[in-house]
């Protein structure tokens, strides 16, 4: 095991229930899109901007607590931040059209997409379960894609696609929170 997957699986080991909290909240605002189709763009908005600055603050929570342990805790200060940034500006700008959250999310998706493959990456040979983080990274950059590319999609077209992302990245979290959890539950009786 080389220093740097130690530090970071020891990271995600006692930060388990973080990546439970962020599937779940996905779900959450998965279910709730698809609850409510007719919803006006602006409820999007806030749900979204709801969404994406609990997952900042709790991605900023873990990076902090864990600083002095980790020298790789800007990673996820940096990823904490970015969700916390999208999310302030989804409520500044409430009026915004459905072109600019299409992008808004899209980047989000994309950053995210990006970090977790990045994580999954550096812990391959540290846990089993590291696809699940590779699937969530790849899920993630897909859907940001596809927003990108289909810029003329009207927001409530968009709503079950948004939807369909959270719900299957929630449920990767999910599966992935508790994969990690088993793992810090086999080193701690080792």
């Amino acid at each position: 095991m080389d220093a740097l997957g130690a530090r970071v699986s020891s990271l995600l080991s006692r930060t388990w229930w973080v990546l439970l909290l962020r599937g779940l909240a996905a779900i959450a605002f998965g279910i709730l899109t698809w609850s409510w189709p007719g919803a006006s763009l602006a409820a999007l908005v806030l749900l979204f901007g709801a969404y994406a600055l609990s997952d900042g603050a709790l991605g900023v929570w873990a990076a902090v607590s864990t600083r002095r342990e980790h020298e790789d805790w800007w990673v996820l200060l940096l990823w904490g931040l970015v969700g916390i940034g999208v999310g302030l500006i989804t409520f500044m700008a409430p009026g915004i059209t459905a072109l600019a959250v299409q992008f808004y999310i899209a980047i989000w998706a994309i950053g995210t997409g990006i970090a977790e493959i990045v994580v999954a990456m550096r812990l391959r040979r540290e846990i089993k379960g590291e696809l699940w983080l590779v699937l969530a990274g790849i899920a993630s950059i897909i859907f940001g894609v596809v927003l990108i590319a289909r810029p003329g999609v009207g927001a409530l077209a968009v709503l079950s696609l948004i939807a369909a992302y959270a719900v299957i990245f929630g449920i990767i979290m999910v599966v992935l929170a508790f994969e990690v959890r088993s793992v810090a539950s086999r080193l701690a009786h080792a």
